[in-house]
């Protein structure tokens, strides 16, 4: 909005024309959603406490110290991450920019998803909510038009075409129906995966604000012709404005990491987790780096990995690989304190983080 009403100043209002930088809009953007956290946070978790009597309906079968610390503590708090991302993104983004209302209708569209989960689970007093088939094809019906779209958004050369880290000329092509279903693929798994570390007190914000920012470097280089070629990267034209969505999520994830550190005030549900990793999956499909998204967010995989090991091991063999699924729950089991399990897997995800932006380079 910002951009708009300034940007057509810029040769009457003096300073209006530092808005037609992304990098100015961005800081901005970080700002403006760590302030609408900070506000609007205390007022909402009085709202949701003062609606989930119980808090949270805790695993059964998870470890038994959660039915201590955590019950009772309020969820869906992914709606004031939804409420700062979505207002600060409006207010400063270029509205005209169609990659920005794909992310958003992404990160809304499966937070809408999740908040119905959430609503069932705690209507029903239970960890039960959506079926997992319900929640995956609702998940894919909506992952597979936003993609098919936003294929036709690409220039010709890349329209359909898969790009590989770590080599500049390599691209398959994969034929429209094929793409929308990979990169529904992306989505939907980026989306769940982040859901399954989303289990202990500020564990999965971190990683997400970690791949955000990762993205928003991606996505500004990737959308700059100069810096595109510089660094023999393919070209999107437009993807540049992300970064500042990126960087909404980021100030949004940090107000709401206040709230959400050890002890946690507010959980933020399926609401938050899987609107998080959406974003995170339809921005590396906007910018032609789905496969580096598999090394940015490796601790998402590594999760999710950890849960198909363990299902598939006990339904074959009747045995478990891991004490307890998903991982973190497994060092949890071991006797790592929540602490250190959230600090470590942190660690793990700025090295992983750094490592898919080296694929920048190294082609």
């Amino acid at each position: 909005m910002l951009y708009h009403l300034m940007v057509p100043l810029k040769e009457t209002l003096m300073g209006a024309n530092v808005f037609q930088y992304i990098t100015f809009r961005a800081a901005g953007a970080l700002m403006t959603a760590l302030v609408i956290s900070f506000c609007a946070a205390p007022p909402m978790i009085r709202w949701l406490a003062a609606r989930q009597r119980n808090g949270q309906p805790i695993r059964a079968d998870g470890p038994d110290t959660h039915l201590l610390t955590k019950m009772g503590t309020p969820t869906m708090g992914g709606l004031l991450l939804l409420l700062a991302l979505v207002l600060s993104t409006l207010l400063w983004a270029n509205l005209t920019n169609a990659y920005v209302w794909c992310v958003l209708a992404a990160t809304c569209g499966f937070g809408l998803l999740g908040f119905t989960d959430d609503c069932r689970k705690l209507v029903s007093g239970t960890s039960r909510g959506l079926t997992g088939r319900m929640r995956l094809g609702l998940g894919a019906l909506l992952a597979v038009a936003l993609v098919w779209y936003m294929n036709g958004l690409f220039q010709p050369a890349l329209a359909s075409q898969l790009a590989f880290p770590f080599a500049k000329d390599w691209l398959i092509y994969l034929g429209a129906p094929v793409f929308a279903l990979f990169g529904a693929l992306v989505i939907v798994g980026s989306a769940n995966g982040v859901n399954l570390t989303d289990g202990l007190d500020g564990l999965a914000i971190g990683p997400a604000m970690i791949a955000a920012g990762s993205f928003g470097i991606i996505a500004y280089l990737v959308g700059h012709r100069a810096f595109a070629d510089y660094l023999q990267i393919h070209y999107v034209a437009g993807t540049g404005e992300l970064a500042v969505f990126a960087a909404a999520l980021i100030g949004a994830g940090l107000g709401f990491l206040w709230f959400n550190a050890p002890p946690a005030k507010v959980f933020m549900g399926d609401t938050g987790a899987l609107a998080l990793g959406a974003a995170l999956g339809a921005m590396a499909v906007a910018t032609k780096h789905e496969l580096v998204l598999a090394i940015i967010g490796g601790l998402f995989v590594l999760e999710t990995l950890s849960v198909i090991v363990q299902v598939v091991s006990f339904k074959l063999t009747g045995r478990r690989v891991f004490a307890m699924a998903p991982l973190h729950h497994h060092f949890e089991q071991r006797g790592w304190a929540e602490p250190t399990i959230v600090i470590r897997f942190w660690i793990i995800a700025i090295v992983l983080a750094l490592l898919g932006l080296a694929t920048l380079k190294l082609r």
